[in-house]
């Protein structure tokens, strides 16, 4: 059975319908990738999948249980969290203080109970991915790219079964970049479910085998990198005219 489905899902603001009869399934272990131009409506996506917003009409089950109306702290504990596209730093806390934090969710604590050596984890992961020197810095000194990775960390500590990554290169440097993608490729290793929305296509790229498209709130492709790249769908949604008043980030 598939780790998360998505059946119709559609959302309107007002007039504005910013998603369309959206359907997928994401299966235990597998990477998925979402792509589309500015505006197609794929935060708007994560947002319902994460509890931030309830969908109009459609269903979202998370491994066969409807997750429709939940609160986000509550989706957490059933094992989905996510990461922002637009950071939201914990200001006031170091590193590791703000890593910490998500420690005290339900799911975590439950997580953790036979795992008595949480803060080296908590050290491995930061040193994976460039923080490790930044323990004790105040996260209001932490540089752009710094709380993305910061992001990551956190969504992490919740031990989520899948994990939803909103434009995880955004704002990194090439190096950052790579050592965000080996992040996420041992993570995915040890079965974590993933799915990415990013616009930095190259890296995107070399990590999925799958990818889904969506223009104007709608679904327009699905299958591999190289199969959707090819799609005049696709071709037109990147190259041709936007039409205004439709769709949402």
């Amino acid at each position: 059975m598939s780790l998360l489905e998505v059946h119709h899902l559609s959302k309107a603001f007002g007039g504005l319908q910013a998603l369309r009869d959206i359907h997928f399934t994401v299966n235990p272990g597998e990477m998925l990738g979402i792509i589309g131009p500015n505006g197609a409506g794929k935060t708007t996506l994560f947002n319902i999948l994460s509890g931030f917003y309830v969908p109009d009409s459609g269903a979202v089950l998370l491994d066969g249980q409807d997750i429709r109306g939940k609160k986000p702290y509550q989706i957490v504990n059933l094992g989905l969290t996510r990461t922002w596209q637009l950071v939201k730093p914990s200001l006031g806390m170091t590193v590791m203080e703000a890593v910490i934090v998500p420690s005290f969710s339900s799911r975590a604590r439950k997580q953790s109970s036979t795992n008595p050596g949480q803060r080296n984890d908590i050290r491995s992961i930061l040193a994976r991915i460039g923080l490790g020197d930044k323990l004790g810095e105040e996260v209001d000194n932490l540089t752009q790219s710094e709380l993305r990775l910061l992001d990551i960390c956190r969504a992490m500590m919740t031990h989520p079964r899948i994990l939803l990554l909103d434009e995880p290169f955004s704002g990194l440097s090439h190096k950052e970049s790579v050592n965000v993608s080996q992040m996420i490729l041992e993570l995915n290793a040890r079965e974590l479910t993933v799915v990415i929305i990013e616009h930095r296509l190259k890296e995107l790229m070399k990590l999925i085998k799958k990818v889904m498209v969506i223009h104007f709130g709608e679904k327009i492709a699905e299958g591999s990198p190289t199969e959707v790249v090819q799609n005049p769908q696709v071709i037109q949604a990147y190259l041709g005219e936007r039409r205004p008043g439709v769709g949402m980030a």
